[in-house]
């Protein structure tokens, strides 16, 4: 009996078990209790913080880091999931496009035609170069710095409204506005010889004007002079400027008005006017002068065609100069003309007189002779 109780027990696997579904065979969804869980139910803590990475997220870091190596899910695809570029070799594409972009923008250099280009390597010049597309080394090896050579500018004197007040050679004070054209006519010595290139050709212009009219009398800087004077000034500021080097090129200067100060305009128009009238009394003088000395010439040249006759004919000539003579002289008297041999000792020739002339007073009558009763 004891030998048949001990028969031996069917191995586990092949016990009968009571089926079971997908999702296991229970209501129960807790650990133990047979079979997987139901992935569309809560777990049982409740639902998992939204923050937590999940464990794809994990294989997928663990993928990308690894590069996709050829072990464990790559198979024999022989690398797994692509993998993105790291950041060093973002860094190294981004650096390759500015560099790039920074020498095609500092190497080309387009010239228009009214400029120059002033071309420096590593501060020092190297050449100018001409209108046009032009290549150089990029920055900051080399550097081109542009200047319109054409473009004329002008400084006014005085800046805005106000008084510039000049002192004449004759001391007087003049109200003085003119202005000033320049233009650059090397752009090597513009950009190098001058920090301040306005300033530079607005003092020597004012240095230059101020000298010219401390040599210069108040007649002539508001009369014909002025041209005279805007001469001078462009002369000397080109000659200071080129003392310089500084690569300006003085157009032109224009006197736009030389006046009195507003302070003593009223009594500065009476010295003018009687300057004016001085001018009128001289030339009107001057006139009459010519007159008589053509005049005067004119007899002198009668008088030696006269003598020239008198050489060659003396009786002759002095005969018909007494008879000229004659003439002039009776042609504006009263005549009377008698026969010699009809003389009478009196002749009534009231009635041949001509009349008297009303605008000459009539001479008193002679006072008889003593004794002419007699």
């Amino acid at each position: 009996m004891t030998f048949l109780s001990r028969w031996p027990r069917r191995p586990s696997i092949l016990n009968a078990e009571p089926p079971k579904g997908p999702w296991g065979g229970g209501s129960g969804d807790g650990p133990g209790e047979g079979g997987p869980r139901n992935p569309w139910s809560l777990p049982p803590g409740g639902r998992k913080p939204i923050g937590r990475p999940s464990a794809l997220d994990d294989f997928l870091k663990k993928a990308r880091a690894t590069g996709g190596g050829g072990g464990g899910m790559g198979g024999g695809f022989g690398g797994g999931l692509p993998s993105a570029p790291n950041a060093r070799a973002l860094w190294a594409i981004g650096t390759a496009i500015i560099l790039g972009v920074w020498i095609l923008y500092t190497s080309v250099h387009p010239i228009s035609p009214q400029q120059r280009g002033v071309v420096t390597y590593f501060g020092a010049y190297s050449e100018t170069i001409d209108p046009g597309i032009r290549w150089t080394l990029p920055a900051p090896i080399a550097h081109v710095t542009k200047v319109d050579v054409q473009r004329i500018r002008t400084e006014n004197f005085p800046t805005g409204e106000g008084e510039n007040l000049t002192l004449t050679g004759d001391q007087n004070i003049i109200d003085l506005a003119y202005s000033v054209r320049w233009n650059i006519a090397s752009p090597q010595d513009y950009v190098f010889q001058l920090a301040d290139p306005q300033s530079t050709v607005r003092a020597a212009a004012e240095s230059a004007m101020r000298a010219v009219v401390a040599q210069t009398t108040l007649k002539q800087a508001l009369g014909a002079g002025r041209t005279v004077i805007e001469q001078r000034v462009q002369d000397l500021t080109q000659a200071i400027l080129n003392d310089y080097h500084s690569g300006v090129r003085i157009q032109g200067v224009a006197i736009k008005q030389a006046a009195a100060p507003s302070r003593i305009v009223e009594e500065f128009n009476k010295v003018t006017a009687a300057q004016q009238e001085a001018v009128a009394n001289l030339n009107q003088s001057q006139s009459y002068a010519q007159q008589v000395v053509a005049r005067a010439q004119g007899e002198a040249a009668a008088f030696d065609k006269v003598y020239a006759q008198y050489k060659l004919a003396p009786e002759v000539t002095r005969r018909r100069m007494y008879y000229d003579t004659m003439e002039a002289v009776l042609a504006k008297t009263d005549k009377t003309i008698i026969e010699t041999p009809g003389v009478t000792p009196y002749l009534p020739l009231a009635g041949a007189r001509k009349l008297p002339d009303p605008t000459v007073s009539a001479a008193p009558p002679p006072a008889p002779a003593a004794g002419g009763a007699q």
